[in-house]
């Protein structure tokens, strides 16, 4: 029985083909759903992990959102710096969904959506460059990647000329927004009309207290609380991977019905020569699990090819393309039910009709 399975493969190899192609595709998009959805989580980890902290300072009304925006005064980071447990603290101005014009006047070319981090130079959360300089003075920007300008480039955020000195890469919030740093009083200068207010301080050490109205977060916490603003977008992904899956097991069980009504004389002749039909539907049932682990393997290449397809970040998990065949033999599974009418319903009698 298995060699006529393996047999039928063979002669039938270009429908089996199509559907290896069709059925990879889709698992791809399934391992992309995955990638995209773990983005999220590597973006935060990268962008919060960066900052080189242990905690962070929040107003109270922030509720453990750096997207708050909720401000208090800079002198707060002095306090803080002087309390027991902590080693280091510095202030931070976070400001979401800010304007970056590149280029300036007739030389303006393209307006992209960045977060601006003011930072004080040397201080926490003034990144490490891949690219150029760091910051060391006003009217400077050091720039994630993503945001396609390089150092040298003038740039414009609000009604502010910069100057890129530096680039970063990892540093990207809220599915691939770019983020761009800048000096402390440069942000202030931005958006707070230059007074001494904040948005967080951030420390090595855990302050042992904190001033009234503020509130000690992890780094953990902090994570958590920017993803949560995404939990929508990452249900919506981990739906669509199973839908993808269901699309798999409709590609091969479409191919499975069609082989089954070309073979319907075949499997009366095997039953006639004593073979049960659940011995039928086991071989149709291991072409269908083989046809799904061809397809697992070419959509764990072809995803790796596709990823550029995509501004944001793709972090496919490890347990993705771990499960992915075991996955495929449950879809290969399932997929073989087209067929099992037709193989139940073959009649031996027809093996010796005209």
């Amino acid at each position: 029985m298995w060699g006529i399975t393996f047999a039928d493969l063979r002669y039938r190899y270009r429908q089996f083909l199509i559907a290896v192609i069709g059925a990879g595709l889709v698992l791809a998009m399934a391992l992309l759903m995955a990638g995209l959805a773990g983005g999220f989580t590597t973006e935060i980890d990268q962008t919060v992990g960066g900052v080189g902290a242990q905690s962070w300072v929040l107003s109270d009304n922030a509720h453990g959102s750096i997207a708050g925006a909720q401000v208090f005064p800079q002198s707060v980071a002095a306090v803080i710096a002087r309390e027991p447990g902590v080693t280091k603290a510095s202030p931070l101005v976070i400001l979401l969904q800010q304007s970056l014009r590149i280029g300036t006047g007739a030389k303006n070319t393209a307006t992209k959506n960045v977060e601006v981090f003011g930072v004080q130079p040397g201080g926490l959360g003034d990144p490490a460059v891949t690219a150029g300089k760091p910051l060391s003075g006003p009217g400077q920007v050091v720039v994630d990647v993503g945001a396609g300008v390089g150092p040298g480039t003038e740039v414009t955020v609000g009604a502010m000329p910069l100057r890129v000195v530096g680039q970063v890469t990892g540093r990207t919030m809220l599915a691939g927004v770019p983020i761009i740093y800048m000096p402390l009083a440069d942000a202030q200068a931005l958006a707070l009309g230059g007074r001494p207010l904040i948005t967080a301080v951030v420390t090595r050490g855990v302050p042992a207290s904190v001033p009234a109205g503020l509130s000690v977060s992890s780094n953990a916490q902090i994570e958590q609380s920017v993803l949560n603003n995404l939990a929508g977008a990452i249900a919506t992904l981990v739906n669509a991977k199973a839908i993808m899956w269901l699309v798999a097991a409709v590609i091969v069980g479409s191919l499975l019905y069609v082989s089954a009504l070309q073979r319907v004389r075949d499997f009366a002749v095997i039953k006639a020569l004593g073979s049960s039909s659940l011995a039928l539907f086991g071989s149709l049932a291991l072409q269908a699990v083989v046809i799904a682990l061809l397809a697992a393997a070419f959509g764990m290449i072809i995803c790796n090819f596709m990823v550029g397809l995509f501004k944001q970040p793709i972090a496919i998990p490890a347990s993705a393309f771990a499960t992915l065949p075991l996955i495929a033999v449950a879809v290969g599974l399932v997929a073989s039910l087209a067929a099992l009418r037709r193989v139940t319903g073959a009649d031996p009698a027809m093996a010796f009709s005209g």
